[in-house]
């Protein structure tokens, strides 16, 4: 008699996802719609020329100029992988940042958070924190199971910021690749659609209007919310 082997769940009624097409996500604090040159290039452009360091770990960027922001967004809205978001910070009524799903594999149901680019001002604001749940939200809801996060290993601000979201550390990746010449170990960081609904209440208590006071202030952590969800957390956060 054969012995019987684990080689992997059954995964049931599996239907791959579709893929994300022209979408726009609608939030309290945020809205995301497909990018567009001519609607968004200008008012992000001027949003990000408070800092050159946002462009730091992006293999692109800083722009000279308006005219050559524009140009890269044409270039890069021209393919639907990376599909790019613009995101409108509904307090400051201004478009201050883009994101975009990248490594679409609805074959798999393995979908990618990446290209994230919030200017000065749209950093550490609820939009910005919303316009991530928004993503996040639209991915397992279209039935994908695997939702990834993976940035430079040297990028902290970005490794505390998937951790925050409830992405749980995967590992690094040694040498994945050169950018602007340096060599990049990519650290790796995913949500699973199991997760999934632990994760929307985590988001929904931090985003909901009672958990700040009234000068904005937060009342719970984010990070707090979403510690108990995460499979495993990030050890160069702790070292």
């Amino acid at each position: 008699m054969r012995e019987a082997r684990d080689i992997g769940a059954i995964v049931e009624g599996w239907v791959p996802p579709p893929r994300p097409g022209k979408l726009a996500l609608e939030g309290r604090f945020a809205r995301l719609e497909p990018l567009s040159p001519d609607r968004h290039a200008a008012q992000v452009f001027k949003a990000n020329s408070a800092s050159d360091s946002i462009w730091e770990f992006l293999p692109y960027g800083p722009f000279a100029s308006a005219s050559a922001y524009h140009r890269w967004m044409r270039d890069v809205t021209a393919s639907d992988d990376p599909n790019f978001l613009a995101i409108f910070n509904r307090d400051s009524g201004h478009w201050e940042g883009v994101a975009s799903y990248l490594r679409i594999k609805p074959e798999t149901g393995s979908i990618e958070v990446g290209h994230i680019n919030f200017s000065p001002a749209l950093a550490r604001t609820r939009a910005a924190t919303e316009a991530m749940f928004l993503m996040m939200q639209w991915a397992f809801e279209a039935g994908y199971r695997r939702y990834e996060w993976k940035c430079d290993a040297r990028n902290l601000a970005s490794r505390r910021a998937a951790e925050r979201l409830g992405l749980s550390y995967e590992g690094t990746f040694r040498q994945a690749a050169v950018i602007k010449g340096r060599n990049r170990d990519t650290a790796w960081f995913a949500a699973i659609d199991s997760e999934w609904p632990a994760l929307k209440e985590a988001f929904l208590a931090w985003l909901s209007p009672g958990n700040f006071d009234g000068a904005g202030c937060q009342r719970e952590r984010l990070g707090d919310l979403t510690r108990l969800v995460r499979a495993a957390d990030d050890p160069a956060l702790r070292a």
